[in-house]
């Protein structure tokens, strides 16, 4: 018998997409300082931030074309993906993609504070703010 309204378990090889929401529940002033730096220093790019959890968690950047081509072969599932890459606007939303057990998951937000006004209260540079969140990331990794 079904039961409705019972959230079902987590799938173990699922757990990473949870572990990484919390992150960045908990983050998200510093992430999106980081992500306003990094469009100050790289201006329009087409690279995106991502959260690579495998070996270590690490920050990556993804180019628009590796999404494309992953698009590719895919037959188009990540159609929806390219399209919000496509309309991030960096002065209102942070957006990072998150890779583990060979998933991605989008993470898009509108912090408030702007990540321009969160870079300015946060007042730390771009590597500052790397190295700080990918100890946060590694030591949430490893609990």
């Amino acid at each position: 018998m079904m039961m409705f309204g019972q959230p079902q378990p987590e799938r173990a090889e699922d757990r990473w997409k949870g572990q990484l929401a919390r992150f960045v529940k908990e983050n998200q002033q510093e992430l999106a300082a980081l992500s306003w730096g990094l469009f100050l220093e790289k201006g329009e790019s087409d690279e995106t931030l991502g959260i690579d959890l495998q070996p270590t968690p690490h920050f990556v950047f993804c180019p628009k074309s590796a999404i494309e081509k992953l698009n590719q072969n895919v037959d188009n599932y990540l159609q929806e993906i390219l399209g919000i890459v496509d309309n991030h606007q960096p002065d209102k939303d942070v957006l990072i993609i998150g890779i583990g057990n060979d998933q991605i998951k989008v993470i898009q937000f509108e912090p408030n504070p702007s990540p321009s006004v969160s870079f300015q209260e946060v007042g730390k540079d771009v590597d500052t703010l790397l190295d700080l969140l990918e100890g946060r990331l590694q030591e949430k990794a490893r609990k």
